[in-house]
């Protein structure tokens, strides 16, 4: 079976692996040079190349004769890469241009919502009228939260009394995003200010059925404490049950079902979807409410996941294509994970590129942690970095304490300049997130938090 595989960071390089380990040949198309995947599939199967150049990707994997693809990043579905590869053949895990529009354009998954009345909906405005934006903002109450409609690569949302610090300063915003069409349109998302804790929860989708994964907590902001800028994703964490700290059961299953929906709104409107649908929710005191959808494994998410999966992924891969998912029972190991990524002095705002680094892969193993290549290049010394992330450290244990200590303790066996947030998966911080939620749910209750012990 040979699989071609679209992308080449962390995220790839453990769908990679699952492939390869499930008996898969990989073939990639990437645009770095990414040594883990490279190991896998060798130079000769690798086509280096801007990954949205979807004409060449498609003609290249159907002279190497690719049984299917799986695409790994969002911009390449964005552009159609699904429907280009299908039409020549190739079914692919990961859906069409038009369902893309669930992660490509955040004002259509509101409107999708809003049409088929999905629970977890939030009020919203968007507008490309100065005017418009400016009395919106000037009339509103409480806080808000501006977002480009389209792509930022996670890092263009803007939240008022953390980056936008006054009302003028959120305006001045959302005038640079209609007017320099910031994610592609020259419009800007304002959605209600929401108090909660962020979680994530990633379906397999088959176009009919939804399966879905452990849930995971990621961390978008760059500096530890959750303070600095959002970037695409420093870190994240599981717990071995599949649910979180500060999550129930049937909290779980709200958001299962708020997927599920999603899925048969899609369809309902004639958008077949196949392959990973990443539902991003807030646990509130208003219950559960939609941050956003992507039509793809999340990044760090998918190590925390793909890591635990115990069901063949070939298997699940062409299940997605065939529409047999119903058929299929998906296991995951009852561990936990933690996720800690490198990444380079001052990502988020001016990282440094080019920089060595070294890594002890074998000291890194020989600790039961597992390692993941991001957007590095190879040297002759060793690893350059680039201006994105540069490595996944995942642990595994029994509890998210002892994933947590298997993966710092990884961390002495890379050397060179770089960042991380120490504090991902740390018990102070993970109970900072129970009481937070413990205190909105008294809050709703009109209970004094001033009362808890």
């Amino acid at each position: 079976m040979k699989v071609l595989l679209v992308g080449g960071g962390a995220r790839e390089h453990i769908i990679a692996e699952s492939l390869y380990k499930n008996g898969a040949s990989i073939i990639v198309a990437m645009n770095n040079s990414n040594p883990g995947i490279l190991k896998l599939s060798g130079r000769d199967n690798m086509l280096a190349c801007p990954e949205t150049n979807v004409s060449d990707i498609a003609k290249w994997a159907c002279n190497k004769k690719a049984d299917f693809a799986i695409i790994g990043l969002e911009a390449p579905l964005g552009v159609g890469i699904s429907d280009e590869l299908e039409n020549v053949g190739i079914p692919t895990v990961g859906p069409r241009k038009e369902p893309a529009k669930i992660e490509m354009s955040k004002l259509f998954a509101r409107s999708l919502m809003k049409r088929h009345n999905i629970p977890g909906q939030i009020e919203y405005f968007a507008t490309n009228d100065i005017s418009a934006l400016n009395d919106h903002i000037i009339d509103s109450d409480g806080e808000l939260v501006l977002k480009p409609i389209g792509l930022t690569d996670g890092k263009g949302v803007k939240v008022m009394g953390d980056h936008l610090l006054s009302k003028e300063d959120a305006i001045e915003y959302g005038r640079t995003i209609t007017e320099e069409s910031i994610g592609g349109f020259h419009e800007v998302l304002i959605e209600e200010k929401l108090y909660g804790e962020e979680f994530v929860i990633q379906c397999f989708v088959d176009g009919v059925h939804v399966v879905p994964m452990p849930t995971v907590k990621d961390y978008k902001r760059a500096h530890e404490g959750n303070k600095g800028p959002n970037t695409g994703g420093m870190g994240s964490y599981s717990q071995a049950d599949g649910l979180l700290p500060f999550l129930s059961k049937e909290e779980y299953q709200n958001s299962v079902d708020i997927i599920e929906q999603v899925v048969l709104a899609l369809k309902d409107e004639g958008y077949e979807y196949k392959g990973i649908l990443y539902g991003q929710f807030m646990l509130t005191n208003k219950g559960i409410k939609v941050i956003e959808f992507n039509s793809r494994f999340g990044d760090p998410e998918c190590m925390n996941v793909l890591s635990l999966l115990k069901t063949n992924f070939v298997d699940v891969c062409r299940d997605i294509i065939n529409g047999t998912l119903g058929k299929t029972q998906i296991e995951f190991a009852k561990k936990s994970t933690v996720c800690k990524y490198i990444v380079p002095k001052g990502y988020g705002e001016t990282p440094l590129e080019n920089e060595e680094m070294c890594v002890d892969k074998g000291r890194i193993e020989e600790l039961g942690a597992k390692i993941y290549f991001a957007k590095v290049n190879k040297s002759e010394k060793g690893l350059l970095t680039t201006t994105s992330r540069s490595i996944g450290i995942v642990g595994i244990g029994g509890t998210i304490e002892e994933a947590e200590e298997i993966a710092e303790k990884s961390i002495a066996f890379i050397s060179g300049e770089f960042s991380i947030r120490h504090d991902i998966g740390k018990t102070e911080l993970i109970n900072s997130e129970i009481r937070n939620i413990h205190n909105l749910k008294l809050a709703s209750e009109n209970i004094p938090v001033a009362s808890i012990s």
